[in-house]
This record gives C-alpha cells, sequence and structure tokens, in this order.
C-alpha cells in the first residue's frame, strides 16, 4: 500500500477509555408492538429486529438525560483514570454523528463542559460509524509529530429522534415492504457516549500503545447508506457485500506489514449478528475473540468500538493485542492495533 493508507506510531499510547450509557431500555418486542399494524400488512412473521439482526434491546436516553451531558462525565471518568487534568489536554475532538444544529461544532460545548484550557483545540471530525477510530489516529498523529501532548477523543449518540420519526413513516398507508427493509437498520440504533484519552508513551509508560494500522475507501458505494435527522435508508445487501469487499482487501494487503491473524481482541463496530457473522467468515477469525454488545446495545454508531472496548478491557491483560475494526457508510474502513 502507499500513501497514507498504512500508519505508524512510535510513541503514543491509549491512557484511558470511558463510557455512559442511557438509563432507558428499549427492547425490540417493544418496537415491534409498535410496528405491529405494519407488521402484519406486510406479513413480516417475528420479530426481524431479533431475528435478522440479533438485536434484543437497545439503550434510550431517559428523562433529564442527554448525548452530551454523557458525554462530558465519560470524558471526566476518562481523564480521571489517565491521571491527565483538564488543563493539560491540548486537543478534543467530537467525533459524533449526532448533532443538534450545524453551527457551532458538537465540540464546543463539550470543551465547555469539561472545563478545557482555550489552548486546546477543538473540532468535530465526521465520517460515520468510524469516526473514533479516524478522532483516535488523527490524535495519534499530532502527538507523534510533537503538536500536543494530550488529546480526548469523544463521542455522544441519540438515536431515539430518528427511530420515532422512521416508526410514524412506516406505520403509513402505502408503505410497501422494499420501504420497511430500506429503513430497517434506523430500528436497531442505539444511543450511548464514550470518551477516550491519548498521550506520549515516554510519559504515561503504563498506558496501552497505539501501534498503527491501515484505511480504505470505496466511495463508489457513497449512496448506500444515506442518513439525516429524518431518517436513514440503506441498501443493507449491497452494503454488507460491498463493506465486506472493502474489509477483506485492506485486511489482505495489510498483511504484508501487519500480522492480524491471531489477535487476542478484535473489537469490531457493532451492527448486527448478519455483519459481525459475515466478518468473522471472511478473515477467519476466531469468534471466542470477538466480542459483541449489539444484542443489548444495537448499533450505537461511532461509539460502539470504545463501548465494547470500555466493556472488555477488564479482561484483557498486559501484552495482548488488539484490534479495533470498523467499516462506515460511505464505504470506508479503518483497523486501528493496540499493544494492551
Amino acid at each position: 500500500m502507499s500513501g497514507n493508507a498504512t500508519t505508524r506510531f512510535g510513541n503514543v499510547s491509549l491512557l484511558a477509555v470511558a463510557s455512559r450509557l442511557p438509563s432507558r431500555v428499549t427492547t425490540s418486542d417493544e418496537i415491534q408492538d409498535r410496528l405491529g399494524s405494519a407488521l402484519r400488512r406486510l406479513r413480516i412473521a417475528g420479530n426481524p429486529l431479533q431475528r435478522v439482526a440479533g438485536v434484543l434491546e437497545r439503550r434510550s436516553w431517559g428523562e433529564g438525560e442527554d448525548a452530551d451531558s454523557a458525554t462530558v462525565a465519560a470524558g471526566e471518568e476518562a481523564l480521571r483514570k489517565a491521571g491527565v487534568a483538564p488543563g493539560e489536554v491540548d486537543l478534543l475532538i467530537n467525533t459524533s454523528v449526532t448533532r443538534k444544529h450545524l453551527e457551532p461544532s458538537v465540540a464546543v460545548r463539550l470543551h465547555h463542559g469539561l472545563g478545557l484550557p482555550s489552548s486546546a483545540i477543538n473540532f468535530d471530525v465526521a465520517n460515520a460509524c468510524l469516526g473514533f477510530v479516524n478522532g483516535m489516529s488523527l490524535a495519534a498523529g499530532m502527538i507523534e509529530s510533537g503538536q500536543i501532548r494530550h488529546a480526548i477523543v469523544v463521542n455522544g449518540e441519540d438515536a431515539d429522534d430518528v427511530q420515532r420519526t422512521t416508526i410514524r413513516r412506516l406505520l403509513r398507508e402505502g408503505v410497501g415492504k422494499a420501504d420497511f427493509m430500506q429503513e430497517f437498520a434506523t430500528l436497531t440504533l442505539g444511543s450511548g457516549s464514550a470518551a477516550a484519552v491519548l498521550g506520549r508513551t515516554d510519559e504515561h509508560p503504563g498506558g496501552h500503545r497505539v501501534l498503527g494500522g491501515v484505511t480504505r475507501a470505496a466511495t463508489q458505494f457513497h449512496d448506500l447508506c444515506v442518513g439525516s435527522v429524518d431518517g436513514m435508508f440503506t441498501d443493507a445487501k449491497a452494503l454488507l457485500k460491498g463493506g465486506l469487499d472493502l474489509v477483506v482487501t485492506a485486511w489482505r494487503e495489510a498483511s504484508r506489514e501487519w500480522d492480524w491473524s491471531s489477535m487476542d481482541r478484535y473489537i469490531t463496530h457493532q451492527v448486527s449478528r448478519v455483519h459481525t457473522e459475515a466478518i468473522v467468515r471472511a478473515l477467519h477469525l476466531d469468534r471466542d475473540r470477538v466480542p459483541t454488545t449489539f444484542p443489548t446495545l444495537g448499533n450505537v454508531g461511532p461509539a460502539s468500538i470504545p463501548i465494547t472496548l470500555d466493556r472488555e478491557q477488564a479482561s484483557l491483560r498486559d501484552g495482548d493485542r488488539v484490534l479495533l475494526m470498523g467499516v462506515g457508510s460511505g464505504i470506508n474502513t479503518a483497523m486501528l492495533e493496540l499493544a494492551w
């Protein structure tokens, strides 16, 4: 591979990762009940969210909760665990898909909420479900180059409004099975927040080294999954095939420089049972080393990788090799290796 498709870091570590989840649980049975008349009219049997996607439930923000406040709380915990004071942070990157407005950036609210200094650079990076991994790579590059010492990468997602809008639309007369399937992925979404702190390895020898990774693009598929505040419309079959082909191509080309065949943990973006099993089969991964959170959390967008990593970190041991793997609509893929 050439250009920026592969990256290596020599002095960057992940110091801490933390997450926050909404208190309210929304089951797939609840969504099925709300869609009952549409499912009967379309003759869709059983609960496709459970049967096809493997999503049993997801989290929704409860009374007095919101994604921004939860993201600040996750960031505060990550900084505390990392032993980094807010005044020592040089960079904040927000990677959320969710945004309440176009301007200003979501990052400014989080910068203020975390009490970061005016010297801390802050901005949003949006790249569908790959945003968090891209944010980590960007922060790592700035640390490696000496521009900054500490960075915090954050994400907060709120799927509640788009799911309510989607359900209302699917209940309308005239909606066919093709329309239902095009919006099916929206019903698998969940809400949650996460944060990760990165710093220099030589200043934090107890951290988890960020070794590097690869990125690849197949942007001819940019219209297979298009989302907005009104809804997310997906050609699921074509997206799965295009994404899987891209992941396999990236994996094979990366094998010239990286050996990822026997990682201790593969932290993948949580989409569904179908997507997870397809990647496991295509790359011949050990299924026991691929933890899943989609059955109880759904697809939390860019937050799903750090949330899953946060849940797995208690079982990781010094020396374990961890590969973060994601595919984002567009289509892009990224893989980033950590030495725990």
